[in-house]
């Protein structure tokens, strides 16, 4: 195991907190807001990694099950009731408009398995939708922080060597003792952008392979449950 002491010379140059400490109110606000947003970004991409490697098994185990019926049409009550398994979801939804327009039919005298598909099918497609809904939920956030965290570290940027320069206008002279404060202070900002941006974009691409991957695989689960109903009616 590699010895923290060999970072003591690092942080003896380079000391992160040091910097904070003379950083302005603006310069630490910054940090500190990127700070809170890589916390964030971090619970995010391991909380929407976990939830979607679970409802990806459920959906798998799920599938399987419903391959093993002979015939869909003839389950049980029980299956067909709504358990937070996004494929289980999209069967009860097709079932309960395809028995519902049964019933409406056989009212009206219009009862067809033409009518009972299309409103089996119409249901399947939005029950569809919300599932991609639900795996694409809170994506847009995590895409904001990779798109907003270097344009923060760069406001930071811009502000400290603003300041920098401010003070060498106050002091009448350029000394590395009157720069070093306010440069060193832009570019912890710039570096606190990147350390958030850079693993939050690992994260989101990564999961926007998965996501795109569950899409595919619900949309295919869909046509497949679709053609069973009708070929069962």
């Amino acid at each position: 195991m590699v010895s923290i002491h060999l970072f003591y010379p690092l942080f003896s140059i380079a000391n992160p907190l040091r910097v904070f400490e003379n950083c302005d109110g603006v310069g630490q606000t910054i940090t500190a807001s990127l700070g809170l947003f890589s916390i964030v970004a971090w619970a995010m991409m391991i909380g929407k990694n976990n939830d979607l490697a679970a409802l990806r098994r459920m959906n798998l185990i799920f599938e399987q099950r419903l391959k093993d019926e002979r015939r869909i049409l003839d389950l049980p009550e029980t299956f067909r009731k709504k358990s937070g398994i996004p494929y289980a979801d999209i069967l009860s939804e097709a079932f309960e408009a395809y028995w519902r327009a049964a019933a409406i039919g056989k009212e009206k005298g219009i009862d067809s398995s033409r009518f009972r598909l299309e409103l089996a099918e119409n249901a399947i497609q939005r029950a569809l939708a919300r599932n991609i809904h639900s795996y694409e939920e809170s994506m847009i956030f995590l895409a904001s922080i990779v798109s907003g965290a270097p344009f923060m570290g760069l406001l930071g940027t811009v502000w400290g060597v603003m300041t920098a320069f401010d003070s060498v206008s106050v002091q009448q002279t350029a000394s590395i003792q009157t720069l070093a404060p306010g440069v060193s202070a832009a570019l912890l900002t710039t570096i606190a952008g990147l350390l958030v941006a850079i693993p939050s974009l690992f994260g989101y691409n990564m999961l926007q392979a998965k996501t795109r991957t569950m899409i595919t695989e619900a949309e295919n689960f869909a046509s497949s449950l679709a053609d069973r109903i009708e070929l069962e009616s």
